[in-house]
């Protein structure tokens, strides 16, 4: 018996197919691969998308990651109405899924593009968006491997053990191929938009070649018309979605950011888009949030920056503040003998230099000679400083002006974090100052006040203040907001030294006050952020970031 049950195990059922048993697996178990490294491509192009667009990356993986499991889950188990005819309800699973997940990321970017507001009201916009995909494309997946154990057990019977093990070997290989290619290949080289498409192309391929290849006797006449239609024109879609791809994201950034755009190149960091021409029309975009708004960038960046500046300012570290702005303040103090700028994105710093309106409004701040710029990462950078490695001048920085993305967005955390500041405040010569942008005040108590948390986690005392401006969405806060944000923002800005700092202004010399700021609407400031003290906040570490999103 125990004889018997082995050959029945190993027993072939290789009639009608075209190649015999062993091919036909190794077919079977290459088509797998590829699958699973398609699905796997969807998984992060939904997660790295909905993250760009919605922010805050830990919640949309977690979110699409455990509403995908769970549909694969409800998949596995609607695909056992399909074992019947496994081999046309895998073809039709794959067709339908190189679809969607191809589609997915248009259909994600063109919501953002085109309906601003269903995108942004909350779960009944963006993330419904995404979570339908995610259980859409989770089911397909979910559907493969029983349709595919029928398919494998069509070419030779064999116990279930091993059949699992040969198809889940070659799902999590493929998945490893998957997850490497889409940051390392698919991203860098096609974008998301085209990458995703390539992918749709390369699964429907896929599916549609084994099925027809392998499976098409066990197929009906009709059966083999419909999946060659389906296939044929899945493929049609996604090619010619993949020709229009740079006619759409054309009219899209056209949507978002008017018909005046004249700079708009993906970086090796972000997307930087610049539009308007010089003075009050001029706006920069990264990653599709306002960083500049000519308009009203003075109160920004003079608010960030004076007030620190009141006492010695020899020596000024400025970290991020690429586009020159924040520079431009700290040069028209004629005491300042050195300024190193440590910006991540080298194509901003390419941009300030170069573009007309962005060396205006920055008064060509890198044609001064005083101005050191080092591409790094903020973080790195100092950290190496305070080992010796990385260059800072002898007795430290008199100011450190830290013109930073906002606390709120994820990949900004580790910046706003307590071991963050207590690097910089390293750097520091004795008596200096720290000024950080740390949010709104009256909008976002619970960001700013953390902020001030952690500074003084850092062993750093603070002195709060905020400053007004008319350009509701520049640099307000870390959603991807229109510019015409109906409030008008206070920006918070916290001013922090071993010894607290006294809130005053030390006037430029080259002729009167900021444009926008004085010592009374200083004063009047600083009452203003007071008012909203939330006491008693934890501070925000590496390891525990406490900034709401």
């Amino acid at each position: 018996m125990p004889g018997a049950e082995r050959g029945a195990r190993g027993r072939e059922f290789s009639g009608g197919l075209p190649v015999g048993p062993g091919p036909a697996r190794l077919l079977v178990l290459a088509t797998v691969f590829v699958c699973a490294a398609c699905g796997l491509v969807y998984e992060l192009e939904l997660v790295a998308l909905a993250s760009y667009l919605m922010g805050d990356s830990v919640t949309q993986a977690s979110v699409v990651l455990s509403v995908m499991v769970f549909a694969m889950g409800v998949g596995a188990l609607l695909a056992k109405r399909l074992r019947c005819r496994a081999a046309l309800g895998f073809g039709v699973v794959e067709a339908i899924l190189a679809l969607v997940g191809g589609v997915s990321a248009l259909a994600l970017y063109a919501s953002f593009a085109w309906s601003p507001e269903w995108f942004a009201g909350g779960l009944g916009g963006a993330r419904f968006l995404m979570v339908g995909f995610s259980l859409l494309i989770g089911v397909l997946i979910g559907a493969e491997v029983p349709l595919l154990m029928e398919m494998m057990q069509r070419i030779r019977r064999q116990d279930a053990g091993g059949a699992v093990a040969d198809l889940f070997a070659a799902d999590y290989v493929g998945a490893l191929v998957g997850g490497l290619a889409f940051p390392f290949l698919l991203l860098p080289l096609l974008g998301q938009l085209t990458g995703a498409l390539l992918t749709g192309a390369v699964n429907a391929f896929a599916g549609g070649a084994l099925v027809l290849g392998l499976f098409g006797r066990d197929l009906s006449r009709r059966s083999r018309r419909l999946l060659v239609l389906l296939n044929v024109t899945v493929l049609a879609l996604l090619g010619t979605a993949a020709a229009l791809v740079g006619d759409f994201e054309d009219a899209a950034r056209r949507a978002m950011y008017g018909t005046d755009v004249r700079v708009a190149v993906q970086s090796e960091v972000q997307e930087i888009v610049l539009t308007g021409g010089r003075g009050p029309t001029l706006a920069l975009y990264l990653d599709g949030r306002l960083r500049v708004s000519g308009a009203d960038e003075h109160g920004y960046h003079e608010g960030l920056v004076h007030p620190a500046m009141a006492g010695p300012h020899a020596r000024v570290l400025i970290l991020g503040g690429g586009d020159g702005l924040a520079a431009r303040e700290v040069l028209r103090h004629p005491g300042v003998r050195r300024v190193d700028l440590v910006e991540l994105d080298p194509a901003v710093v390419d941009l300030a230099r170069r573009d007309p309106g962005l060396t205006t409004l920055n008064d060509h701040a890198y044609g001064d000679r005083r101005l050191h710029p080092v591409t790094a990462d903020a973080f790195d950078w100092l950290r190496s400083a305070r080992t010796g490695t990385g260059a800072r001048p002898v007795g430290g920085y008199d100011v450190v002006i830290a013109d930073l993305p906002h606390p709120g967005i994820t990949s900004s955390t580790k910046l706003y974090s307590e071991e963050f500041f207590g690097l910089a405040a390293r750097v520091l010569a004795p008596g200096g100052r720290i000024a950080v942008h740390s949010g709104s005040p009256a909008d976002r108590p619970k960001t700013f006040w953390t902020v001030d948390a952690t500074l003084r986690a850092a062993g750093l005392l603070t002195t709060p203040y905020s400053a007004s401006g008319t350009d509701g969405a520049f640099a307000f806060g870390p959603d991807r907001a229109p510019r015409d944000h109906p409030k008008a923002p206070d920006w918070g800005f916290l001013l922090a030294g071993r010894e607290r700092p006294p809130l005053t202004l030390a006037p430029p010399g080259d002729g009167g006050p900021p444009l926008r700021l004085d010592g009374a609407a200083l004063r009047a400031g600083g009452l203003a952020a007071e008012a909203t003290r939330l006491p008693d906040l934890p501070p925000s570490t590496l390891s525990h970031p406490r900034y709401p999103h």
